[in-house]
């Protein structure tokens, strides 16, 4: 493990975490409380109602089953609590390996909206454009937020666009900051991969000086991670407190890779070369990145006498290194003179993640008002190490500024809320109404020039080499870009009791963007309660995604050589000239129409929910195949782009079907004897259909016509996340002891390849997790775990999916590739 360097700002905010004014008796009855009553906020605007008590179905995910396993992660946490959320964890697919998307409902990330306190968080900058599921999207990077900071995340699994806005299709999380104005907490975890794996290898070269088993079993111990975390609450004295949470993170690589069965080194006098029986054929980073990320929030607020003010603050540096594809020695794109043994490339991305927000509540009348402004970037630089440029030749760097993106939102909200007695209703009616500014940037920024040019030097038979740093070459100065774009949005929201036993409400809400135009969503949804421990629920509503300015305008280069003949092939925006020759039109709105229908009983002490969904989306916002086939070449050449081998562009057009079912079982068992036992079991079924792909009447008419959306992606949207998932949780508690024993079943996916004969499916598997906890006291408490505990791995990919011996199992897995986790946490409650 590298040495430990903390941040300097996390050393100085542990000194004021556990400066000695702040050990004082805490004071836990605020969240015994909510834990109790189970009240809410997302989904409703009205006060005080309860989980149990709402038209859609509503998970509250606690702190407390946050911190029972043993990774930080938020998205990763997520995963194994939700029924419908999943989480892969790619490698080998660039920044997408140190921002990685989640998923809701096998939708896309971002068809999903997340809130902070109830408040749109901004997305991260990074566009997925590699191989991975979500490809195509820009999604808000949830593990931007420490758990120490959480209250709760609530999370709506229903369309919410009527009531939220753009992206709210799947569903909406809302992570709840912690308040608190006295006590706090100090929590050290360390980790660390102990793991044994298998994957087969290919026979080498005849001939070989070297060789290998059909199958290579490797043991690994890796990953080591350390994580100090805490939070302080501060009374500032007159009904005011601050909260102020931080988290430093410092995690090594994990390594999965194969037997890299290749020949390494050009031939010496027809012979292999004598290196090639000692070259370390475990030559591969396919795994974790390695990270070092410190992240601090701080939530505050004061009660006055005619309201409150409030307002957070958040910062999050994140540096992560992780590899590509090893060049060997006799490949065309080293430099033999630099590199003599090959080298593997490092892309090393820097992630800075900054948020603030103030609001002002108060009563004006009857109305309650709530007027707030929120604001957040995230910025995502790349460097490029251990690399070269082909082009230089020699005097080529080894290492380059590679330029980046930056993505920044402003949000503006004036919202009341109050209720009139109706004397048709069994209950005051609730109406809220308000309206929202929005003002979101983009930009790109270019890297220094040797990460993107071409010096020159040709290869040894004359031909071209490639421009730019390898991996990741730099964006170029014409890449750079910088765009904005304003939205205003109006909503109204009605809720009342229609009878003693039936609850209803309506929403409707109007939006207009400045570069697509504008939108109208509704949303209507009823709960009848039969008796008190059953009810039936259900929901119709239309929603929307506007198209992210990352979608309208990432660009990026790279030069590919076809024939020895020099090509720029590029990632276009829609408003360039050669996207538009090849038939781009300015992005649209995705639109959607959602069907829920649940249940809600109690039998005794166990609470059910089941709720069946479906959803069709319309114009989905997809990134197309690259497009260089010879036709396409000749027929931007004809349209007069000379040196232009084509390329792919984001476009609506895919039209899908989702269908599924959520249920939900909780138990609560307190007995004499054996202490409490808390039971809970999540699953989800989810099934997409693919019903319409995008064409274009430009491409429609060159014979072949090019695929627009081929069939990896098509089966990416239909079985890229599993058809069914299944949990079960049980924490039990004693006197001093608790433990959580947490098993995750994840469903059959495939990972698809261009003909049914490179299709693979990956089978259901079943993981473990198990957490042991002693409190010696009100303030010390230790906990021991494993998660996949029995270290279960996906189904290792066949040779013929590993042909350079480097990506052992599928990037589809939805639970990674790492193998058992072993960790130890120590929490210091004061």
């Amino acid at each position: 493990m590298r040495s430990f360097k903390p941040h300097p700002l996390a050393l100085a905010v542990a000194v004021t975490l556990l400066s000695p004014a702040a050990f004082a008796q805490q004071d836990s009855t605020e969240e015994k409380a909510e834990k109790i009553e189970q009240i809410v906020v997302t989904g409703t605007r009205v006060a005080g109602r309860s989980v149990s008590d709402t038209a859609v179905p509503i998970d509250i995910v606690s702190t407390e089953m946050l911190q029972r396993a043993g990774s930080t992660e938020l998205n990763q946490l997520l995963s194994t609590a939700l029924p419908s959320f999943n989480f892969p964890r790619p490698g080998l697919t660039d920044g997408t390996d140190t921002v990685r998307p989640a998923t809701l409902r096998g939708l896309g990330p971002d068809q999903s909206l997340v809130l902070v306190n109830s408040k749109r968080r901004h997305a991260a900058s990074l566009v997925n454009v590699n191989g991975s599921v979500g490809r195509g999207s820009s999604a808000v990077d949830l593990n931007t937020i420490p758990t120490a900071a959480i209250s709760s995340v609530e999370v709506l699994r229903d369309g919410a666009s009527a009531q939220y806005g753009s992206d709210a299709i799947a569903g909406v999380l809302n992570v709840r900051l912690r308040e608190a104005s006295e006590g706090g907490n100090f929590t050290t975890s360390y980790g660390w991969r102990e793991t044994r794996y298998s994957t087969p290898t290919t026979t080498p070269p005849a001939g070989a000086t070297w060789s290998a088993p059909s199958t290579i079993e490797r043991s690994r111990t890796d990953g080591e991670t350390l994580t100090l975390s805490g939070w302080r609450g501060f009374d500032l004295g007159n009904n005011a407190f601050l909260t102020v949470s931080a988290e430093y993170k410092d995690a090594e690589k994990t390594e999965r890779g194969g037997w890299d069965f290749r020949q390494q080194y050009a031939l010496v006098n027809g012979e292999f070369d004598p290196r090639e029986a000692l070259f370390n054929r475990f030559n591969a980073w396919y795994g974790e990145p390695e990270l070092e990320q410190f992240t601090l929030f701080a939530n505050a607020g004061k009660t006055l006498e005619n309201g409150k003010i409030y307002g957070w603050l958040s910062y999050q540096d994140r540096e992560a290194r992780s590899g590509g594809f090893y060049r060997p020695a006799r490949d065309d794109r080293n430099i033999i003179e630099i590199y003599p043994d090959g080298f593997l490339p490092i892309i090393a991305p820097d992630v800075t993640d900054a948020s603030a927000a103030v609001g002002y509540e108060f009563d004006v009348g009857e109305w309650t008002v709530d007027t707030s402004l929120v604001w957040g970037q995230n910025r995502m630089a790349f460097t490029i190490e251990n690399t070269l440029n082909r082009s230089i030749g020699p005097s080529s760097k080894t290492e380059f500024d590679a330029g980046g993106f930056r993505y920044g939102q402003s949000v503006f909200n004036l919202s009341g809320v109050r209720s009139f007695n109706v004397a048709a209703l069994a209950s005051p009616l609730n109406v809220a109404t308000g309206v929202e500014l929005r003002r979101e940037r983009y930009s790109i920024f270019a890297g220094e020039p040797d990460s993107w040019r071409n010096g020159g030097v040709l290869l040894p038979n004359g031909n071209n080499t490639a421009s730019g740093a390898q991996v990741f070459p730099g964006f170029r100065p014409s890449n750079e870009t910088r765009d904005t774009r304003r939205a205003i949005g109006v909503f109204l929201d009605l809720e009342a009791n229609l009878t003693d036993n039936m609850l209803g409400s309506v929403a409707v809400r109007a939006e207009d963007y400045s570069d697509f135009g504008s939108n109208l969503t509704g949303k209507a949804a009823l709960r009848y309660d039969f008796t008190d421990n059953f009810a039936v629920r259900g929901s119709i509503q239309n929603g929307f995604r506007a198209p992210s300015l990352q979608q309208q305008n990432f660009t990026a280069t790279s030069t590919n050589f076809i024939g020895g003949v020099p090509f720029d092939i590029t990632t276009f925006p829609v408003s360039d000239p050669v996207a538009q020759a090849l038939g781009a039109t300015a992005l649209d709105a995705e639109k959607s129409v959602n069907y829920s229908l649940g249940t809600v009983f109690r039998l005794g002490g166990v609470s059910v929910t089941i709720d069946g969904y479906r959803i069709n989306i319309d114009d989905r916002i997809v990134l197309s195949e690259n497009l260089t086939a010879v036709n396409v070449r000749e027929y931007l050449t004809s349209q007069g782009f000379i040196g232009i081998g084509g390329g792919r562009f984001f476009i609506n057009g895919v039209d899908t079907e989702t269908q599924g079912v959520d249920v939900v079982v909780n138990w609560s068992l307190p007995t004499d004897q054996l202490g409490l036992f808390d039971f809970t079991l999540v699953g989800n079924y989810n099934k997409t259909k693919v019903t319409a792909v995008p064409e274009t009447a430009q491409l429609s008419q060159l014979n072949p016509a090019p695929v627009l959306f081929g069939r990896v992606n098509v089966l990416t949207f239909e079985k890229g996340t599993p058809k069914d998932k299944l949990g079960a949780t049980v924490n039990w508690s004693y006197d001093n002891l608790s433990a959580t024993l947490k098993a995750t079943r994840y469903g059959e996916v495939l990972t698809p390849g261009t003909s049914e004969a490179t299709d693979f499916i990956l089978s259901p598997k079943t993981l473990i997790d198990l957490e042991a906890r002693y409190e010696f006291n009100d303030n010390w408490t230790l906990a021991f775990g494993a998660d996949n505990i029995f270290d279960k791995y996906p189904d290792p990919f066949p040779i013929n999916l590993n042909t350079t011996g480097a990506t052992s199992f599928s990037n589809y897995s939805p639970f990674g590739r790492s193998g058992r986790l072993f960790y130890g946490r120590v929490a210091y409650n004061f």
